[in-house]
């Protein structure tokens, strides 16, 4: 059995993401007047380091062997905060309807003229999304995914609308209306930033720990 990309290799990590940010694609210069003009090159991508708990050695060559099959950043993963797998309203997917609501089948209800804010719908009545929240979108064929930090805090009106708010970074080209929006898990995808991948072991105990680097790929 062939193994299928984008991995979830977040899933089970047994450790913790140090930083998850946007890194900006820009260039900045200073004027004699003291203020500095920021140029943008490209909307910016999402990065992420992690690194695991010291592991036993097994369980270690386990996760060595797991990070070799990305092929040092030729193969995808889905790629997300794991402090952020679900809103902070709803830890754990405790939705206000319970199992009515999946989590992952919103859709974009409008698209601000702006380009970085949007409105949701088909979400549960009263439905809070919180600044600091992820939402992801899917749109394209073959399909795409927007991971998108929400800037505004913003609630589902009665038939699970919510009023319009922005995100960051700006929505991508070929954003639409009707495209899918998931709450639950939301991810990108991403690759590893190549040599990221260090896993020394303890010479007396075999023990050690596994960390990484990875950035969006778009």
């Amino acid at each position: 059995m062939s193994i299928t990309y984008p991995l979830d290799i977040l899933a089970d990590f047994p450790g913790w993401l140090t930083d998850f940010d946007l890194l900006w694609r820009q260039e900045q210069s200073r004027q004699a007047n003291g203020r500095t003009l920021v140029k943008d090159f490209g909307s910016p991508l999402w990065q992420m380091g992690g690194v695991s708990k010291p592991l036993r050695p097994n369980v270690l060559d386990e996760w060595r062997a797991r990070f070799a099959a990305l092929e040092n950043g030729l193969q995808t993963f889905k790629g997300y905060p794991l402090s952020r797998c679900f809103p902070i309203a709803y830890p754990n997917g405790s939705w206000p309807t319970g199992g009515g609501f999946d989590g992952i089948s919103a859709t974009i209800y409008a698209i601000g003229a702006d380009n970085k804010s949007l409105q949701v719908d088909l979400l549960p009545a009263g439905f809070a999304l919180r600044v600091g929240d992820f939402i992801q979108i899917t749109y394209g064929s073959p399909a795409k995914y927007g991971l998108h930090q929400v800037m505004e805090a913003a609630a589902a009106d009665e038939d699970g609308i919510t009023p319009e708010f922005e995100v960051r970074p700006h929505l991508w080209p070929g954003i639409a209306i009707n495209d899918l929006v998931s709450v639950k898990r939301p991810f990108t995808l991403m690759t590893l930033v190549p040599g990221s991948v260090t896993s020394s072991a303890d010479p007396q105990t075999g023990r050690g720990s596994i960390s990484f680097q990875a950035v969006e790929a778009r």
